[in-house]
Formats: C-alpha cells, sequence, structure tokens
C-alpha cells in the first residue's frame, strides 16, 4: 500500500498498564476510502488500539502515522479538528437535549460558545446558527431520523442512539471514523439501517471507517479487509473469506466449530 493510499500507518505499538500489555507491538495500515473491521476476542487490546488511535490515552511506545503526519499522542479535541472522529460501544448522547440540539452541538468554535460573540455579533451568531441547524436537518433525513429531530435523545432506542452518534461524525469535515462496536444491543432492523448509512457515507461522501465488531455476519456485509487481533498484536490480516479460513483465527477466536461452516 503506498503512502497515498494509507490514511492511517501504526508502527509497533505498545501500550502497558503496569506489567501488563495491553497492545504489543501492533503494526497495521488503513486504507484510505476503506471500511475496515478489527476483530479479536475480549482481551486482545481492541478498544486500547482504539483509545490510542484516538488520543484518549498515549502510548509506551511505537508511533501513529495520519495522512504521513504523525499523531501519536496528540489529545483526541485536538484529532476531532483533525477529522479523526471515535464512537462508542455504549451511545454519548445529552439526554435531555433533542436529537437536533445533539447535533447542533458537535462543530467546533461556534460563535454563540463565546458570551461576547453572542452579544455583539448577533447577526453572524444568528446566520451560523441557522446553517448548523440546516446541515443538521439534512443529517436527520440521511439518517431517516427527521421523525425524531425534536425527540429528546434520552427517549432513544439504542440503535437510533446509534445513528445519531454517527449523525454526529456528519456534522464535521470527518475523515476517519471509529466505530467500537455499533451493532451492540442492537435489533437485526436497525443494524441494517445503520449498516446502509455507513456504506453510504462510505461511498458518498468517502468516509474512512474502522470498526470494532464481533458480529461477522455484520463484518463480512461491510468490510473489505479483517484485521484480527491477539494479544494486543495483529494476528492475521485478509478479507472476511480468508479469516473465517485461516487456522489460527480459528483457533484462538472464531471456535473449532466454524471449521466445519
Amino acid at each position: 500500500m503506498s503512502n497515498l493510499d494509507c490514511i492511517l500507518d501504526i508502527s509497533k505499538l505498545s501500550k502497558n498498564f503496569g506489567g501488563l500489555s495491553a497492545v504489543k507491538n501492533c503494526s497495521l495500515k488503513i486504507k484510505r476510502g476503506s471500511i475496515t473491521g478489527i476483530i479479536g476476542p475480549n482481551g486482545s487490546g481492541k478498544t486500547t488500539l482504539f483509545n490510542l488511535i484516538s488520543g484518549s490515552i498515549k502510548p509506551s511506545s511505537g508511533k501513529v502515522l495520519f495522512n504521513n503526519k504523525n499523531i501519536t499522542g496528540i489529545p483526541s479535541y485536538e484529532l476531532f479538528s483533525k477529522g479523526i472522529l471515535r464512537t462508542f460501544q455504549i451511545a454519548h448522547e445529552f439526554a435531555d437535549l433533542t436529537v437536533l440540539e445533539n447535533l447542533m452541538m458537535v462543530p467546533n468554535n461556534q460563535l454563540g460558545e463565546n458570551l461576547i460573540n453572542a452579544l455583539f455579533m448577533r447577526e453572524k451568531f444568528k446566520q451560523e446558527e441557522d446553517q448548523i441547524r440546516a446541515k443538521a436537518y439534512e443529517v436527520t433525513e440521511f439518517l431517516n431520523l427527521k421523525h425524531l429531530a425534536n425527540e429528546r435523545a434520552g427517549n432513544l432506542s439504542g440503535g437510533q442512539k446509534k445513528l445519531l452518534e454517527l449523525g454526529r461524525t456528519m456534522m464535521v469535515d470527518s475523515k476517519l471514523v471509529l466505530l467500537d462496536e455499533v451493532g451492540a444491543g442492537v435489533n437485526r432492523t436497525l443494524l441494517k439501517d445503520l449498516g446502509t448509512s455507513i456504506l453510504r457515507l462510505n461511498k458518498e461522501k468517502g468516509y474512512t471507517f474502522c470498526m470494532i465488531e464481533h458480529d461477522m455476519e455484520f463484518i463480512s456485509r461491510m468490510c473489505e479487509e479483517v484485521i484480527v487481533l491477539s494479544e494486543g498484536s495483529v494476528l492475521f490480516q485478509g478479507t472476511s473469506d480468508e479469516v473465517k479460513k485461516n487456522e489460527l483465527v480459528i483457533e484462538s477466536y472464531l471456535g473449532r466449530s466454524n471449521k466445519k461452516n
């Protein structure tokens, strides 16, 4: 993979917690414009890897390159402005705000965040607010949430909250979106809707996705490439079909029963 094709390049990344190595000498590359799955047994380092990429924690050693620039250890709020966004297994919504209000809070450096601007630049403040609201309505329409735009986010179902989290990534100029178990706790119908929205964002808007997921059926539908982690390192990388047939993966993660399928 050339440097131009690669959006994320992780080299010999490690994270130690005391005597425990959660991520160990991990190296991988994510292709620009792809949807890449990350799977592995519990404790294999998947979430820690996401935390390292997204700047939630700093690595013990190794390097993370984003668009060929070193972002190792840069905090998450700075990476947000560079277009790296992350969703969580348990959705983090503002429960007492509406769906629309949740979306409108996403863009950084809004004029209304400064009291002086809100008081003395009221016309520009109103114009910006109207633009952000219009964008938020577009997002709800894209994700089939328009009928819930004025509903309190705390009243949404688990799947609808995951759609809302996905919608937040659409409110800014996202380059790389890290999806942490987007399918967890979501019924099959809404999971299909989530998958369709992710595929549309990938094809129509060029988003690059990297997703942690346990549902191999969902991974097979969504991902061109699948990376298998084991004990904090890359065990195997290939297509979903190659992953399902790999002996090491069968032994460590998928289970012996999958060999017969």
